[in-house]
């Protein structure tokens, strides 16, 4: 056996040397040699435009001849005292008696001034200079810088920004400028072609695309009144607030956000329909407040457990679990217990489909709402109502933006408790540019203390970071996963 082996295999090297000599000759002939005239020569540059299209796949290159310099660049310049990471730096402020003692120390580093950078994206929507954007793009910011293509830059004051609709819209003092051109996202269908430019990580008109994943989706911990376009163009920090178009060359939504487990692209991204965003422009220009339309119930997901429970077919609709006294709602006689299944002309498969459409419903406008009772539809008039003040006032308790930080928190639920392994705290729901995210605070995480006291609600901590010193480095101890450790933020003025 070993024998036949060894023969086999010199057998095999002997073929294999006399293989690599004739590749060798060949390509020795093919290089040296004259050849027989077969090989096609390189286009010109003329015929190659010119060839035949094989594939045709959509060109996008007119929409950003056309629109490109209608896109601009929002940052926010501000100088921030930083400490270096080697050494030790001095926790207590200039006024302290105690702040002396630590110059001259080994390994004192002193605190420096360095300028950081809020990024985001927005576009032009007339010639005298308004702009659109999305609002937590600016939230926050206190130098708001826009540039446009050509280089110019020029400050920016808001002109109105709604939070539920996380839209704003900005002024900057120019004339004769370019100007994108608004569609409307109504006629958008599942797989139809987009196109994204924006300014990712400050890169001048960077062009993405990719395809209408899905319409009217509803995010968790996120305003229930957009009904997000999911698409799969990729969009990565600094594209939110530039738009995305379709093969009309018409902006159909904001880039907004993304689903991202490492802060980077993952296929899934969420826009704000630009009939939303036109919706608070609209009340921005006319100085109004924005009204959104009010039944009056408390929702919740019909699951395929409750769906056999109620001897319902499958599990759709959005479940009345509470009708509010003299509501809307309880005029028409909508009851516990019955299921929204549709809204107007419009079907309800699931408790997020409900919320956009009611918020865009005009005030006073009677339509006609679909239940089922006991598994037998009919049909109830509802004359849609106004939100209540003290009602918009409760749910913005449930998440507050708190400025001077670059957060939104919210209040801390049982889950979330659980899960971090603490009882008190507010939850970081999003990070804006800012304070918090220069330290690196994200999502996810709770803050249990700011300035060695003790955090118990959202209200009660926007009322502490109202009182801090600016320029002062504070304390602050958070919780992640289940660790907790001190940080040091410092408060702008």
């Amino acid at each position: 056996m070993k024998t036949k082996l060894r023969k086999n295999s010199r057998y095999i090297l002997t073929l294999a040397v006399a293989l690599a000599l004739g590749f060798s000759v060949g390509v020795s002939d093919l290089v040296f040699g004259q050849t027989d005239g077969t090989i096609t020569p390189l286009p010109s540059p003329q015929q190659a435009a010119n060839a035949e299209r094989i594939v045709n796949l959509p060109d996008f290159t007119p929409i950003v001849k056309k629109y490109g310099d209608a896109i601009v660049r929002i940052t926010d310049s501000s100088t921030k005292i930083v400490h270096g990471h080697q050494g030790f730096f001095n926790p207590f402020p200039e006024n302290s008696p105690f702040f002396g003692f630590f110059h001259g120390l080994p390994n004192y580093t002193p605190p420096v001034k360095e300028v950081t950078k809020a990024l985001g994206s927005g576009f032009i929507i007339s010639h005298n200079g308004y702009i659109l954007t999305a609002g937590h793009v600016v939230r926050g910011m206190h130098h708001i810088v826009v540039t446009l293509t050509n280089h110019h830059a020029y400050r920016a004051r808001v002109v109105g920004l709604s939070v539920r609709y996380d839209t704003a819209l900005l002024k900057i003092h120019a004339h004769n400028l370019p100007i994108v051109r608004l569609g409307n996202s109504k006629n958008l269908q599942v797989g139809q072609w987009l196109l994204a430019i924006g300014m990712p990580f400050g890169l001048y008109n960077t062009v993405t695309q990719g395809v209408v994943s899905a319409l009217d989706r509803s995010l968790p911990h996120d305003d229930e009144y957009i009904p997000f376009i999911q698409s799969d163009v990729p969009i990565n920090p600094g594209n939110s607030g530039g738009p995305i178009f379709n093969m009309r060359g018409q902006v159909v939504g904001i880039n907004d956000q993304i689903y991202t487990n490492d802060g980077g692209y993952m296929g899934l991204s969420f826009s704000i329909p630009i009939d939303t965003a036109m919706r608070a422009v609209h009340a921005f220009e006319r100085h109004q407040k924005l009204k959104f339309g009010w039944l009056g119930v408390e929702i919740q997901s019909v699951t395929p457990q409750l769906a056999k429970a109620l001897h319902l077919p499958e599990p759709v609709g959005a479940l009345v679990a509470q009708v509010m006294p003299s509501s809307p709602a309880a005029k028409a006689g909508l009851k516990p217990g019955e299921i929204i299944v549709t809204y107007g002309h419009h079907p309800i498969y699931s408790v997020g489909t409900l919320p956009p459409l009611v918020g865009d419903t005009p005030p006073g406008k009677s339509i006609n709402v679909g239940v089922l009772e006991q598994g037998k539809p009919h049909t109830l008039r509802v004359k849609v109502g106004t939100m209540p003040q003290h009602m918009q006032l409760a749910i913005s308790k449930q998440s507050l933006d708190i400025r001077r930080l670059g957060l939104r928190i919210g209040t801390l639920g049982h889950k979330e408790q659980k899960a971090l392994g603490i009882h008190h705290g507010v939850l970081i729901q999003a990070v804006y540019p800012g304070p918090a995210a220069f330290i690196g605070l994200h999502s996810g995480m709770a803050i249990l203390s700011i300035n060695q006291q003790r955090v118990d609600s959202p209200e009660q901590f926007a009322q502490l970071v109202k009182g801090l010193p600016a320029n002062t480095p504070i304390s602050m101890r958070v919780r992640s996963h289940h660790e907790s450790l001190f940080v040091v933020i410092t408060l702008p003025g």
